[in-house]
């Protein structure tokens, strides 16, 4: 059996499901590895911590190491005694608990812990994460004299080097954290309790993903096939949670009476009949919409915490590369044009430039899901005030492809309740699809380029570079196969 020993990080698991802290202690065999999209974050929220401690200048840093907690307890205790004022990760053990603590600063009448997190906001996760640590310095002998936590002011736009103070928000938790000290030792026993035992017999439900998802779920929803109840399109979670509380996890186990939409309706009948569905003057009505030329528009986007060029405020799309296919008449040749920023550097001015002399004014324009890139464009329009006419043109010239798919107009069963393009894709058009793609999902782009300058290898960024501007053409290539179908689906029913 796993020592019942806890780091923070593990009592906050342990809050959200016992059998999760469990498997990690007794089967990380069973984990599923962070995907890049997470891993970027998780990198990020480094980055935003070691910004944070210029809040507090002139700290001293306990160096994680993984098997040197022993070793950082000492040295903190050491920095202490000899009268250092700030230290970052400050390491600490009590009641066989581990914390480190971002930021722990002396201030007038005590220590004072600073924990930084990327969001924008203060969550009740968060609270739970100060009052454990509260809870173990105070019991090491420490003298708190407050508690907060330290997070991004998303209002906050860059001009010039960044400003540390506006960047981010300091709330103060201490009364909360105190008033939450009797809560962390019960739930330390109740989890301690769990860990003596064998895999507690906890079923799935919502806190599988509330408040992070959980990197067991392969082994916990083992039970539930690759079409099931949870993927039936818009039912709420509250109402899915509901059925398999009842039991029904299989389509073919929803009551005959259960109420559906006409949407959901036509997804639980394909499933179970393997019928298509095609609403032909819907599709009639959409294509009607259509003129030539017609350009089909993908941006692929960062949005960073810590903004990194000027005008840009933290998570806020920054675009740094597009692909755009064309075609001046109906039938007519299919033109390629796309642009990938370098490295680096602030890709929107060149981007914006390029998008207002490729797509002449009078065009039709396709997106898929077009609130995505009518945003980039509105951003654009108003940080380049010379492009703006044009971008706006194209603003709203946009239409949405995925329309059709998301009113089901059109829907197969392999789409399994779902209009995202990567779904949608391969079961209209089986010989294009991005499994087999370096680059398949637009996180991954997104956080591929995002590191992209730190690659010395020019080879290696090069290789890079042709897979992020292969996945882009894929996206609007794609739009341009989808858009086929739908016209060949017209004609052969």
């Amino acid at each position: 059996m796993a020592s019942t020993s806890l780091s923070k990080s593990q009592f906050i698991r342990g809050l959200q499901c016992h059998k999760s802290l469990w498997l990690y202690k007794n089967r990380p065999d069973l984990r599923e590895e962070p995907d890049a999209s997470m891993q970027a974050l998780f990198n990020e929220g480094t980055r935003v911590g070691e910004l944070a401690q210029e809040l507090f200048p002139g700290g001293e840093t306990i160096i994680f190491e993984r098997s040197k907690f022993e070793e950082n307890i000492k040295k903190t205790k050491d920095l202490i005694e000899s009268g250092v004022k700030t230290i970052y990760e400050a390491t600490f053990k009590y009641d066989n608990v581990l914390v480190m603590v971002d930021i722990l600063n002396k201030g007038r009448g005590g220590w004072e812990i600073y924990e930084v997190k990327s969001s924008t906001s203060v969550k009740s996760v968060h609270e739970e994460d100060v009052a454990v640590q509260y809870y173990v310095l105070s019991g090491s002998g420490m003298k708190v004299k407050s508690a907060a936590l330290v997070h991004i002011n998303n209002q906050y736009a860059r001009k010039g080097d960044i400003d540390v103070k506006q960047l981010f928000t300091i709330n103060d938790l201490t009364k909360d954290t105190k008033d939450k000290q009797e809560f962390v030792k019960k739930e330390l026993k109740k989890i301690r309790k769990a860990l003596k035992k064998d895999e507690p017999k906890i079923d799935i439900g919502p806190h599988c993903s509330d408040p992070y998802d959980c990197e067991f779920q392969g082994h916990c929803w083992q039970h539930i096939p690759d079409s099931s109840i949870f993927d039936i399109s818009r039912l709420g979670w509250d109402k899915k949670w509901a059925l398999y509380d009842d039991g029904i996890i299989k389509f073919e186990d929803l009551p005959k009476n259960y109420w559906l939409n006409s949407k959901q309706s036509i997804q639980v009948e394909a499933e179970l009949t393997g019928k298509d569905f095609i609403d032909k003057e819907a599709i009639k009505e959409f294509l009607a919409t259509l003129h030539y030329p017609l350009y089909f528009l993908d941006f692929e986007t960062i949005n960073p915490a810590i903004p990194p060029f000027d005008g840009i405020r933290p998570y806020q799309k920054i675009p740094f590369q597009y692909s755009i296919h064309y075609q001046k008449r109906k039938g007519g040749k299919v033109y390629h044009k796309e642009f990938l920023a370098e490295e680096g550097t602030d890709p929107r001015k060149l981007l914006a430039q390029g998008l207002a002399e490729i797509i002449p004014a009078g065009s039709c324009v396709l997106a898929y899901k077009m609130s995505f890139e009518q945003g980039v464009i509105l951003e654009l329009c108003n940080q380049f005030p010379k492009f703006k006419k044009k971008l706006m043109a194209i603003h709203d010239s946009i239409l949405d492809l995925m329309i059709p798919f998301q009113n089901k107009a059109m829907y197969k069963k392999e789409m399994n309740g779902s209009y995202s393009i990567k779904v949608v894709l391969p079961a209209l058009v089986p010989e294009l699809n991005y499994a087999n793609m370096e680059i398949n999902q637009g996180g991954q782009a997104s956080s591929t380029y995002a590191t992209l300058y730190l690659i010395e290898d020019k080879k290696e960024r090069e290789k890079i570079r042709k897979d992020l501007l292969d996945y882009c053409k894929l996206d609007t290539l794609a739009m341009v196969k989808i858009l086929d179908k739908l016209r060949e689906e017209l004609k052969l029913n």
